[in-house]
């Protein structure tokens, strides 16, 4: 605070702003002040991010050390849960992380960027997009050498990546085994500036473009008419108007049409898709148009974000982070019940346990979509009905609104949970 680092990084909201809390410390021997930060309203984590998220993450975290030495200040963490996104753009939320610079000292957090942040980024955009996956498994970053084996060989004759996933990879190795100290190199400011600016230039050169995947393109290849579409969308608008949410989650989201709905209304909401594409152009939409209260995330509903790290409690499982006061799961019923094989009352149990109010589309047995999924399949789905669907998920929720959508043979409904 004395160095003017916190106001400077406030007004470029790059830092969580907090203020100082009037309330006793558990251990008064140990405290100094009790901060109390501004309240994020959804924490998502590195392996439910876009690229370009990840991306712009890594970027933050490189301005906030460069603009911390001005000040006489350096990160001592770079770890990727340090940051989050809020108001549309990534952010620092641990504030404890700095500490002041000794002239000569090298970046001691430099190993846990690499590892966070550009060996994530550099296996997405080289080898395959789906390997950011690799986080939830890593909890503290991919370890080099591994990203090192899985990278092309061409990677080698970039100098960003040779340097600093490569080459690290290499000298982590031989150190590996050793039991002697390991005397750390003077590192003088300039070549600490200059290794930030190596980092943020292998950053910078890393890109994914969002094409060839089965749902980036599904708006344009839906079988709603125009004025169908634009009746869903009349509809849910209707429906969040009759609720008032104050928080919304849309569970298969796409590229985002109908999360704006509620966003635009000023409510926060997190739009979930399986498909990186959705969810990076989602993300570019976002950053182009300046929205402040929309937040993408990657989600495989049949396989969410569980609870991991110590006691499986370091980083909330997704039910553990809700409830939520609404939930839009549109064209999203055929998926779970016919492609994935789960009962309507399993479903309905799922809904209940995380949102008072359901906006839920049911797609017949007629409908494309669903002719799409039973053309190479056995129909052994005997229940898959609008009667059925209502009588299951009647047992947990009461319909409020039922309406059939224009032009199309699909039903959306507003339930509340009972």
């Amino acid at each position: 605070m004395q160095s003017g680092l916190y106001e400077n990084l406030i007004s470029r909201q790059a830092l969580i702003p907090h203020k100082e809390a009037d309330i006793p410390p558990e251990q008064p021997e140990n405290a100094y002040i009790i901060i109390q930060p501004e309240e994020i309203p959804f924490i998502s984590y590195p392996y439910e991010w876009s690229f370009g998220q990840l991306k712009e993450a890594a970027q933050v975290t490189l301005d906030v050390e460069r603009i911390a030495l001005e000040h006489g200040m350096t990160l001592k963490d770079a770890s990727a849960y340090n940051i989050q996104f809020h108001r549309g753009r990534a952010l620092l939320i641990d504030t404890l992380s700095f500490e002041r610079y000794r002239e000569g000292d090298p970046w001691v957090a430099y190993r846990q960027f690499c590892q966070h942040f550009l060996a994530p980024l550099a296996l997405m955009a080289h080898r395959d997009i789906r390997l950011g996956q690799l986080l939830r498994v890593y909890i503290d970053g991919i370890p080099l050498d591994l990203a090192s084996s899985l990278l092309p060989g061409r990677t080698r004759l970039k100098p960003g990546l040779a340097m600093h996933i490569h080459m690290h990879a290499k000298s982590q190795a031989k150190h590996a085994d050793t039991h002697e100290t390991i005397e750390r190199p003077k590192l003088a400011r300039n070549a600490l500036l200059g290794l930030l600016d190596s980092l943020s230039n292998a950053v910078k050169g890393l890109s994914w473009r969002p094409a060839g995947t089965e749902w980036a393109d599904y708006y344009t290849e839906t079988n709603y008419s125009a004025a169908g579409f634009e009746h869903k969308k009349k509809l849910v608008g209707e429906f969040l108007d009759l609720a008032r949410p104050r928080s919304v989650w849309d569970l298969g989201a796409n590229v985002g049409v109908f999360s704006r709905l509620a966003s635009e209304r000023g409510i926060p909401t997190v739009a979930f898709d399986i498909d990186p594409a959705c969810v990076e152009l989602n993300t570019l939409d976002i950053r182009k148009n300046n929205e402040q209260n929309l937040l993408p995330l990657l989600l495989d509903l049949t396989n969410p974000s569980p609870g991991i790290g110590w006691q499986n409690a370091e980083r909330d499982s997704l039910i553990g982070r809700g409830p939520v006061d609404m939930v839009f799961a549109l064209a999203l019923i055929h998926h779970l019940a016919i492609s994935n094989n789960v009962p309507f009352e399993r479903i309905a149990g799922f809904f209940a346990d995380i949102t008072d109010y359901l906006v839920i589309e049911f797609v017949p047995k007629e409908d494309s979509q669903v002719r799409k999924l039973l053309a190479n399949r056995e129909d052994v789905f005997v229940d898959y009905s609008q009667d059925v669907f209502e009588e299951r998920f009647g047992e947990l929720f009461a319909i409020i609104r039922k309406e059939p959508i224009e032009d199309s043979s699909r039903v959306l409904y507003l339930m509340k949970r009972r």
